[in-house]
């Protein structure tokens, strides 16, 4: 693909907010120091760093396709603890496993005795198939819209850079939290989290940061509203082996595999079907209202001509909150017994998530994450997560946690090729978290 070095984002977003650019690009050159204009009009503190700086860190791709620890304890952990350094927040590493370090951050309240607020992010980013980009997907290309591409745009780079924004603004305006503010980079969210903040949350530096609430990541809206997610579904994957006689294949041999594969998708496919209709049918329903069923994987056969005695199918169930998950496992039983004898299903996955975070109006934190976008006039959506973040993690702690990524106006694109993000949309961020940071580290509850 042409490299279009002309288009290299070290120019400014609006009167020169280059953090951003800088963060996503990859070209090592040092952009003149410059102050970002917010779209409420104020001004952020100089920024005493480079584009060199925020090039490491994206260049550097993290997606887990191959060992590294290298990359994250040479690429991440170098530039995050200097970006702590710069804005003056405690950093620290800890390593739950060996080579996932989990960065740190805090930002001591005037009560430090008080529960704690935790923004939360991870490092890695999913892998990308660069010949489907219209862009290179490192190099923060930018458009005459404003739209900026980059992996990691909007699974969430973006909203690691939109915590320390905010907290180097306040700062720069004399503004001291209530509560400790702590900051956590982890490892490995892209690949299930078990190896990252699942480990994390058991650790007693995870005990010793004292949270009482937790912001993590969440997902863009294409409309006016921001959407903040308070649980997820429950996520199921379901393998189911059909055993059948074997043979040549040129006879009409009874009791297949392959017969009793075809009843187990059309069973598991009409019930996706169903939920389909069902949200189609509620307007006001989101994806995460009904139960999504995909066959993933089918496997088996040795050859052309020989009827296999087996076949796997595999499918990715979320299974919404409204469904117990004992009675969608009564129908994955059912349906197994309705293909025929020898078919048996195995949960390969059953990771289930009833912690719900409160959205009650008066409940303290959600009022506080909502008077700080009320004061914005930002309209709030929330919903029901229809995949899996680090936030099952936290919540399952019985602490609160919002999954929030402020983007609206902007297509959902996480892990889909051309993922962007516009300027505009980025700097809004900042603000939003400037308002939130004040707003649920004032909370008194």
């Amino acid at each position: 693909m042409k490299r279009q070095h002309e288009h290299r984002l070290f120019i400014n977003i609006s009167q020169n907010p280059k953090l951003f650019y800088s963060y996503c690009n990859a070209k090592r050159v040092k952009p003149p120091i410059g102050e970002v204009k917010l779209p409420d009009g104020s001004l952020t503190t100089n920024h005493k760093m480079t584009a060199c700086a925020f090039s490491d860190y994206f260049k550097n791709v993290f997606t887990n396709e191959d060992d590294v620890s290298d990359i994250y304890a040479e690429g991440a952990v170098h530039f995050l603890r200097g970006q702590a350094e710069e804005i003056g927040l405690e950093c620290r590493v800890v390593e739950p496993l060996v080579g996932r370090p989990v960065v740190v951050m805090s930002w001591p309240g005037s009560e430090p005795t008080l529960p704690t607020l935790l923004l939360n992010s991870h490092i890695d980013v999913v892998p990308v198939f660069e010949e489907y980009w219209d862009h290179e997907p490192f190099s923060a290309f930018k458009d005459d819209k404003g739209d900026i591409y980059a992996r990691g745009t909007q699974d969430m780079k973006s909203v690691t850079m939109q915590y320390l924004e905010a907290i180097r603004v306040l700062k720069a305006r004399g503004f001291q939290p209530r509560r400790t503010v702590h900051l956590t980079m982890v490892p490995d969210e892209e690949i299930g989290g078990v190896t990252g903040m699942k480990e994390f949350v058991a650790t007693d530096e995870w005990t010793r940061l004292n949270v009482a609430c937790a912001l993590d990541e969440g997902m863009a809206n294409p409309g006016e509203q921001m959407t903040v997610f308070y649980g997820e579904r429950h996520t199921w994957k379901v393998e189911v082996t059909c055993l059948g006689h074997t043979g040549h294949g040129s006879q009409f041999l009874p009791n297949t595999a392959g017969e009793k594969l075809r009843r187990v998708l059309d069973l598991f496919l009409t019930y996706r079907g169903e939920q389909e209709r069902l949200l189609a049918a509620h307007p006001d329903w989101k994806l995460g209202d009904v139960t999504t069923v995909n066959l993933t994987i089918i496997s088996g056969g040795v050859q052309q001509n020989v009827v296999p005695d087996k076949f796997h199918a595999c499918f990715d169930c979320r299974v919404a909150q409204k469904t117990p998950p004992d009675e969608f496992e009564a129908l994955v039983q059912g349906w197994c017994k309705q293909a025929g004898d020898g078919v048996t299903y195995q949960l390969t996955q059953k990771e289930d998530n009833p912690d719900l975070s409160p959205i009650s109006p008066g409940h303290p934190w959600w009022a506080a994450f909502t008077a700080a976008l009320t004061k914005l006039n930002v309209p709030v959506c929330p919903e029901i997560f229809p995949a899996g973040t680090d936030s099952r993690f936290i919540r399952r702690l019985g602490i609160p946690c919002y999954g929030f990524s402020p983007m609206n106006h902007t297509p959902i694109l996480l892990h889909d090729h051309n993922e962007r993000l516009n300027e505009e949309v980025f700097l809004r961020g900042i603000q939003l978290y400037v308002e939130l940071i004040q707003s649920m580290t004032a909370v008194t509850a």
